[in-house]
């Protein structure tokens, strides 16, 4: 049964794609980015909470429901999400914005904030898997040998997922057994607890956008980011993790909080990779905080 979120959902030409969303309420926009295994559904309380005081928008990205699937086969560059993103903005004249994303979305919405600064007020990341900022997907031996002596402990966390969890998932979906695949991805960012939580609702969420998963675990890999990148973003950032997530992507957060220049660290103590869905009235509440803080502040080094 599909949430009744989508029963209001609007939707909008952007280059070949005709994209849903959902939008309510007034003031500065305030956009909510969605990860791997989700579409808008999954901000579905934050959504309500803000189009009380903001102008709210939840998206479903290319290729997640109820969006047209992906072609088999098909490659998924995450250039595109973010160009679907500018395009959004100014389409719905929602620039700049409040940024928050979960996951995928968060790093699409850090690379939105590279590409075109402007566009973003301030960006909340939930755990933004920014591997790049390490590695090459795949790694290079020589870059596995210099993070081993200079970031052990990343190291180790980010193999033993690459093993565990990636190659797994890849070895799953390459048999077509897509129910064993799913469940060791969700199992290796979730955790088990995190795993055995998940509602029905949930569940149905995470079958639903399946493909586009597959065609990033198959296909095109973590972007490329440079460091000075990163470093240059003005944008005041909040980064979000939660109590039980993996290791690797409390690191990868650590990382990012080191270089952006503005940046604030909040655990969420009892969630899982999924912070929004497992807490949050807590969420929520930071997430006010934080806007309200840097409401009608735009830096002018972002222009």
């Amino acid at each position: 049964m599909k949430d009744a979120l989508f029963d209001n959902a609007k939707t909008i030409d952007i280059r070949d794609a005709n994209l849903s969303y959902v939008e309510c309420g007034e003031g500065e926009p305030i956009v909510f980015v969605h990860g791997a295994l989700s579409d808008m559904r999954t901000w579905k309380e934050q959504f309500r909470f803000f189009s009380k005081s903001h102008r709210a928008f939840s998206i479903s990205r290319r290729y997640a429901s109820p969006n047209k699937e992906i072609a088999g086969g098909a490659a998924d560059p995450w250039e595109e999400h973010v160009s679907d993103l500018a395009e959004f903005l100014d389409k719905t004249n929602a620039a700049p914005a409040h940024l928050m994303g979960n996951s995928q979305g968060a790093f699409i919405c850090l690379l939105l904030a590279i590409r075109h600064p402007e566009l973003v007020r301030t960006l909340v990341l939930e755990e933004a898997p920014v591997l790049s900022l390490y590695v090459s997907t795949p790694p290079r031996f020589a870059e596995l040998i210099s993070l081993f002596l200079s970031h052990p402990r990343t190291a180790v966390s980010i193999l033993k997922f690459g093993i565990s969890t990636i190659a797994r998932t890849a070895k799953a979906m390459e048999s077509g057994d897509d129910e064993l695949a799913i469940r060791i991805f969700t199992k290796g960012v979730l955790k088990n607890q995190g795993f055995d939580d998940l509602t029905d609702e949930r569940q149905e969420q995470i079958t639903d956008n399946y493909k586009p998963l597959r065609a990033f675990v198959l296909g095109v890999g973590f972007p490329a980011i440079e460091l000075d990148d990163v470093r240059r973003i003005a944008s005041p950032a909040l980064l979000m993790t939660g109590e039980n997530s993996p290791s690797f992507l409390i690191r990868l957060t650590d990382r990012l909080e080191e270089l952006l220049p503005n940046a604030k660290r909040q655990e969420i103590k009892g969630a899982s990779h999924l912070v929004h869905e497992d807490r949050p009235a807590e969420v929520n509440e930071f997430v006010k905080e934080f806007v309200l803080r840097n409401s009608n502040v735009v830096e002018t080094s972002n222009r």
